[in-house]
């Protein structure tokens, strides 16, 4: 009986580290950049087109 504790422990500790970090790379978000979040709400039809194009131009220029 006592043999099963010393298999069980570590099982269910490495369970829980497997566990824990699937759940973290669920909640890390993706990084997008401005181009692309301009390019997703023309996309969807968020702006029109002359707003993507004045966005983009904006976008583009160097201060």
């Amino acid at each position: 009986m006592m043999m099963w504790w010393w298999i069980l422990i570590p099982v269910l500790l490495v369970m829980g580290v497997f566990l824990y970090n699937g759940r973290n790379r669920q909640n890390t978000e993706k990084i997008e950049n401005p181009m692309d979040i301009l390019d997703n709400r023309f996309a969807k039809g968020d702006i029109s087109k002359e707003e993507y194009k004045e966005q983009k131009r904006t976008l583009n220029t160097k201060n």
